[in-house]
This record gives structure tokens, sequence and C-alpha cells, in this order.
């Protein structure tokens, strides 16, 4: 029987744990994928610097998070250009505007 590996979100609600698990789940397929291959750039960059794969990890969704954040308040299209130069931009966290 396989066990289910344990989730790096820690979210105060069901609903928020269930939003930040899709997050981690995306980020992991952008990783597989190497798409964007800036994604897998900012991992290592960040494992480099000395974070662990967890934290390493929330920093990505962070950068998700406030692109799909964006996205919903401003009714716009994702925008992989701002994406990509967030992801560019860790460990500095983008504004969420």
């Amino acid at each position: 029987m396989k066990r289910k590996r344990e989730s790096i979100v820690r979210a105060a609600t069901p609903d928020g744990q269930r939003a930040g698990e899709a997050l981690i789940e995306t980020i992991e397929n952008q990783l597989r994928l190497n798409d964007p291959p800036e994604a897998r750039e900012a991992l290592e960059r960040l494992l480099d610097l000395g974070e662990t794969r967890e934290n390493a990890m929330r920093y990505l969704g962070s950068v998700l998070a406030t692109e799909v954040f964006y996205t919903l308040k401003n009714n716009e299209a994702f925008n992989r250009e701002r994406y990509v130069g967030n992801l560019r931009a860790l460990p500095e966290l983008p504004d969420d505007e």
C-alpha cells in the first residue's frame, strides 16, 4: 500500500489547504515538464542559497499564487512573462498588487 506523502502546505482552512496543494502540484508539473525552464532554475538557485526543497517550493508557490491572484483580480489572462520575471527575482517575492 502506497503511503501518502506529507504535504508541505500548512493552511489554516481546508479550502486553503486544497488551494496550496494545487499550487504545489502545478509547480511539480512545471518542473517535470521543464515548462517554464525558469521554474527549475529558480528551484536550483534557491537550493544553492541554502533553502530546503520544501521552502524553495513554497517560494515558487508564492510566485504562482501571486500570478493567479493578479489574473483573477484584474480579469486578465495568465501573463507568462510576468510570471517568469518573478521566478527570476526569487528569493525576492513579488508584490501582490
